[in-house]
């Protein structure tokens, strides 16, 4: 298996459960891992045989600055479904931060994998 990644995606959004944070946009934190299969776009040499993580980006970015959840669980979980669904991806891994949410940590977070036989 192929890994194709994405690392610091950093992306503005609502996301928590306090009242002020209803009101504001924080920056949340992306890393991506992927499973696909290189052989095809090697042998290529062309873009449509590869996982275009360009477009993923694209595709989280405008999900999650248009989102608007509590939890980071939830927000991992419908990234990770968009990544599987709509990039036809069999496994992916995500790590989701937001950075400053504790005093004295650099950041918080969320670590999940799923897969499509989920």
């Amino acid at each position: 298996m192929d890994i194709v990644y994405i690392r610091d995606l950093k992306i503005d959004t609502v996301i928590g459960i306090f009242d002020w944070e209803r009101q504001i946009r924080q920056t949340v934190s992306l890393d991506l891992e992927m499973a696909a299969d290189n052989k095809k776009a090697a042998a290529t040499d062309q873009i449509k045989d590869a996982l275009d993580y360009k477009a993923v980006a694209k595709r989280i970015i405008n999900f999650v600055e248009s989102s608007d959840f509590q939890l980071v669980e939830t927000l991992s979980e419908k990234i990770t479904e968009i990544v599987i669904n709509e990039f036809n991806v069999p496994w992916v891994k995500l790590r989701l931060s937001k950075p400053g949410a504790i005093r004295g940590s650099k950041d918080v977070g969320i670590m999940i994998e799923r897969s499509r036989t989920e």
